[in-house]
């Protein structure tokens, strides 16, 4: 079924109106009714009663998102959370890391303690402690210096702030966070691609396709680094649909305008 994004999100953002001052053009927002007079939603079409929000030249009238501009809007939005998700859950790894760096030979210990209790175990359902790979690689840590989990904790951190950055930014639709995500995100593809080369998991096929199809959509959607006109073509076609904003919605097609 086709998602009407104009009406959604007038259910929940309510109608914008606007009286523009050429009268002809108020002639067609404006209608009486036995209620009061009511104003045509310059994003979904439909009369709302009242007066209207905003008043001034038709040229001034209100970049209202609709259609495509209200789908694109809500699928920047799903990146922004998981972008902020994904931000939230690296700070809790790095104060793991940080806090691991500041107790490490009592975390060894404790390790150590209830590995001997678990091997008989493990044993009885014939699983090798001492050579299992996840073992292997927490008891590598323990090797790790001091300052080198300092330094990956602070890297982490570091990574987090980018992702969180990334996510106010798309929430927001700024153009910067655009950049930043399509930038982020394509420095990580090859590490994502080198790690499927190691050890295939569904996740990190997921993972790796969900990235490429945000970049491409972001790159083409919004026309960065030149795409598709750039810059220049993007804001034409968001201002170019706010000038004829009211005239849409009055009813004037744009082979009246032209």
């Amino acid at each position: 079924m086709k998602i009407d994004w104009n009406r959604r999100t007038c259910a929940r953002r309510g109608h914008v109106t606007y009286q523009p001052q050429e009268p002809e053009l108020q002639d067609r927002l404006r209608a009486d009714t036995a209620l009061g007079e009511a104003w045509r939603c310059l994003r979904c079409g439909d009369f709302t009663l009242g007066a209207p929000r905003g008043a001034g030249p038709a040229a001034d009238a209100p970049l209202v998102p609709r259609g495509k501009v209200l789908r694109d809007t809500f699928i920047l939005r799903f990146l922004a959370v998981e972008r902020a998700l994904r931000g939230v859950f690296i700070v809790l790894v790095a104060l793991a890391v940080w806090k691991f760096s500041n107790s490490q030979d009592a975390v060894r210990r404790l390790f150590d303690e209830y590995l001997d209790v678990l091997r008989p175990v493990a044993g009885h359902f014939h699983y090798d402690l001492d050579h299992s790979p996840v073992v292997g690689t927490i008891q590598k840590t323990f090797g790790y210096k001091h300052s080198t989990l300092l330094i990956v904790a602070g890297l982490l951190v570091a990574y987090a702030l980018v992702e969180i950055i990334e996510g106010v930014g798309l929430w927001r639709a700024k153009r910067w966070a655009e950049y930043l995500t399509v930038v982020a995100t394509a420095a990580f593809l090859p590490l994502e691609i080198y790690e499927l080369t190691e050890k295939v998991s569904w996740l990190k096929i997921a993972t790796l396709v969900i990235n490429i199809i945000a970049v491409l959509y972001i790159l083409l959607s919004k026309r960065l680094f030149g795409l598709r006109g750039g810059r220049d073509a993007f804001e034409a076609e968001r201002h170019s649909a706010s000038l004829l904003e009211v005239r849409t919605s009055a009813g004037m097609t744009a082979a009246h305008n032209g």
